[in-house]
């Protein structure tokens, strides 16, 4: 009968060191998917910001894109023309008055 109680004990041991065993390595899994997952969640709010920074600057570009257009079509214009030659050149029509302050 001893033989018996003993061979009991033994295999009681061994089926918790078991289920501890799977207890354990249950919960290491848990702490590396949680780990990655807090990783995972940061990688995402820097490529999140760097999406906005990007798209900020893309607008940005387009705004002057859609500037240097317009001056484009206002070069090309007798206004642009006339507005340089008035201010770089000093030339005025024929018919034009200048008035010139005494400062």
């Amino acid at each position: 009968m001893a033989t018996r109680t003993k061979t009991g004990r033994v295999y009681r041991r061994r089926s918790h060191l078991g289920a501890w065993g799977i207890i354990v390595i249950v919960l290491a899994v848990f702490a590396v998917s949680a780990v990655g997952s807090i990783q995972l969640k940061q990688r995402n709010r820097t490529y999140l910001e760097r999406e906005e920074a990007l798209l900020e600057a893309i607008a940005a570009e387009e705004r002057r894109a859609e500037e240097i257009s317009d001056l484009e079509a206002y070069t090309r214009t007798k206004k642009y023309v006339e507005d340089v030659a008035k201010e770089k050149l000093g030339l005025v029509y024929e018919d034009e008055i200048i008035f010139k302050s005494r400062d």
